[in-house]
């Protein structure tokens, strides 16, 4: 198992979630309607994403005992790898633009790169990097060689 093809975001919100994640600019597939969505997939390079209500997602781990909702940090970031300090840059505007709120406002990192992080309506982190040394494969995915 080398392979991570899906990652589904609970959401409170799917309606608005949906609205939020258009507005920085994923295409995206609707099981059920624009008004009422039952689950909400991106057509992405690399890595699936979904978006899904967190109730129902909570359920779906466990039915019976499905696991307590927070408002805290979910112990998740998702990371958009960009191929320049200006993209950075404007990925963050355009997320705050469609209402996210900057956590971490783009600045030099302590690996010598580039990157902040926002959190989107649901909470969850984003970061927004971009890196010197970065190489991208023809699906522009990040390649990560052992060192």
């Amino acid at each position: 198992m080398n392979r991570l093809n899906l990652i589904t975001l609970g959401t409170r919100n799917i309606v608005k979630a949906h609205q939020f994640f258009k507005e920085l600019g994923f295409d995206t597939s609707i099981r059920g309607t624009e008004t009422n969505p039952v689950i909400i997939f991106f057509r992405n390079e690399g890595t699936r994403i979904a978006l899904y209500p967190l109730e129902e997602l909570a359920k779906d781990v466990n039915e019976d005992n499905p696991p307590a909702l927070s408002d805290g940090f979910p112990g998740i970031t998702l990371a958009y790898n960009a191929k320049s300090m200006e993209e950075v840059d404007n990925v963050m505007r355009k997320a705050e633009a469609a209402g996210a709120t900057i956590q971490k406002e783009p600045k030099k990192t302590d690996w010598g790169g580039y990157g902040g992080y926002f959190t989107d309506l649901d909470g969850y982190y984003w970061e927004v990097a971009y890196g010197e040394d970065w190489e991208f494969d023809a699906g522009n995915m990040l390649i990560i060689e052992d060192q």
